[in-house]
């Protein structure tokens, strides 16, 4: 780990002005805000993430959780994963979000990880974590050797030539199903981002995976009212039961009239450089009555674009049958 400056700041505008006057200062050196430091502390270890200056939010008024007046969730950036995941109203109207949260990690980094720290995980490529290789993402035009080389955990959706690394998060894939909005304070002002627009897919830019631009603070994730009679459903397939990162995870979100599914929200982790949210899949349930051969419509609608590497084509069916459990799970 290189040696950097550290500060602290005790209010919102004090942190984006230090993190803006850093920049200037160090003539353009790279700034990190840290909260829990669950990503940012291991990838600075490891020599990949090198800021000459980390600024310490923990003392900002954002760890609160409240209704607003027109009855969305306004989530504190600063709120920890284990406290909004057992939070009685997020389990009551938005359980998706609590069954994604507690499937995460492990207890003692739930304690320490946070809202929009999470929103920003990075990749777990093993090419990404080892500055001794090459990987576009770290240091773009270095080449991709994921592609051809171990690649069993990462993207058969949303990749390009020059990266199939995928987004580890399992909380940002049940936001994605609940529409949630992020707010961003910067330098020029406050700015609320939907989160299919904040997620960048790799294309010839791999290193930059969302809409933040240097000094950006994420303050508050806002999530709409809730769907009344909604079911929604998580489940995350992985290597083992617990503190593993998913192969594939569904969050599923609709909404039941007439026997038939009136409203349908699908989101798949851990098989897209994103979180993948699916119109297609969406577009194939709605208005047709549950069954196993509708779920499978939409599995295939979700993956006809999928581009699989010879390490992770087995993706392709765990993720069908991801799916088809989650929907079967939400509609029973």
């Amino acid at each position: 780990m290189q040696t950097f400056a550290f500060s602290r700041a005790n209010d919102i505008q004090q942190a984006i002005q230090a993190g803006a006057h850093a920049s200037t200062a160090q003539q353009g050196a790279e700034v990190r805000y840290v909260a829990g430091g669950t990503t940012l502390i291991d990838l600075m270890k490891l020599d990949v993430e090198r800021p000459s200056h980390v600024i310490d939010i923990n003392h900002l008024p954002l760890n609160q959780v409240e209704t607003t007046p027109d009855g969305r969730l306004k989530i504190g950036a600063l709120v920890r994963n284990a406290d909004l995941a057992t939070l009685p109203e997020v389990q009551r109207n938005y359980a998706v979000l609590s069954q994604a949260l507690l499937a995460g990690a492990s207890g003692q980094l739930r304690n320490m990880a946070t809202t929009g720290g999470n929103l920003l995980q990075r990749t777990r490529c093993v090419y990404f974590r080892d500055t001794h290789t090459a990987c576009n993402k770290r240091e773009p035009g270095s080449g991709c050797p994921a592609i051809d080389g171990y690649n069993r955990n990462l993207a058969i959706l949303g990749v390009s030539e020059h990266c199939i690394a995928t987004n580890p998060s399992d909380m940002n894939v049940a936001l994605m199903a609940l529409e949630a909005s992020i707010v961003i304070h910067g330098s020029k002002g406050e700015r609320q981002v939907p989160i299919n627009d904040f997620f960048l897919l790799p294309g010839d830019t791999p290193q930059r995976e969302t809409v933040m631009e240097p000094g950006d603070l994420i303050t508050y994730v806002l999530l709409p009212k809730p769907q009344q009679g909604a079911r929604s459903h998580y489940l995350k397939l992985r290597d083992r039961a617990s503190y593993e990162f998913a192969l594939a995870s569904a969050a599923v979100l609709v909404t039941l009239q007439g026997g038939n599914i009136a409203t349908a929200r699908v989101a798949m982790g851990g098989i897209a450089t994103r979180p993948w949210r699916s119109q297609e899949a969406e577009q194939a349930l709605t208005g047709q009555a549950p069954s196993q051969a509708l779920f499978d419509k939409a599995a295939h609608a979700l993956l006809a674009d999928a581009k699989p590497q010879r390490g992770n084509a087995f993706k392709q069916e765990l993720a069908r049958r991801c799916l088809v459990q989650a929907l079967t799970e939400a509609t029973a």
